[in-house]
């Protein structure tokens, strides 16, 4: 697929419309679910994945090939949901409207109940924590892909992400889920 990817782009660079839409298609559900993750938020989820495709492609010529593609595009759409919640800071918390993910009586009877508590805390965790829960267990990205895609080192991401466990699981004891 990264070869696949290489080529997509520079097909887009040498002017060819259709190579960037071959890339929307294929990485839109995975970038908007990122975004998602992040924000909690379907509107702002659709915003930040537009605007992080935007991005990639007024800045498609700056892609290093060394790269993965979509680890690439991860880290634009990630640094979008960053900006949207530093944003989000200076307004009024109730004018923010959350996803209503509530358990409906079927759900409920399943034990659903726990993944609804569990995307509470991610919310609660600092977007950087975030981050690295969303890319390694939604998005199901390598050490490797969540190194690149960060920009760090593979050892920082391992420790990034012990912290981002330890603190999701201390959100989960107070509320009582584990």
């Amino acid at each position: 697929m990264q070869e696949e990817d290489a080529l997509l782009v520079r097909r887009s660079l040498a002017g060819e419309r259709g190579a960037f839409d071959l890339l929307v298609v294929r990485y839109q559900k995975p970038v908007y679910n990122a975004a998602l993750r992040m924000l909690h938020h379907r509107e702002d989820a659709r915003d930040a994945a537009q605007t992080a495709f935007l991005k990639a492609y007024e800045h498609l010529g700056k892609y290093d090939h060394g790269y993965r593609f979509y680890s690439w595009l991860y880290r634009i759409v990630l640094n979008e949901a960053i900006d949207v919640l530093g944003r989000r800071k200076g307004t009024d918390s109730s004018a923010v409207e959350i996803v209503d993910e509530a358990p409906g009586p079927e759900a409920i009877a399943s034990g659903d109940q726990s993944l609804q508590a569990l995307e509470q805390a991610l919310q609660r965790l600092p977007a950087e924590q975030r981050a690295v829960i969303v890319l390694r267990h939604h998005l199901q990205l390598s050490y490797e892909a969540m190194a690149e895609t960060l920009g760090l080192p593979e050892k920082t991401v391992k420790s990034r992400l012990y912290d981002a466990r330890q603190a999701l699981r201390v959100l989960l004891r107070d509320e009582r889920v584990v």
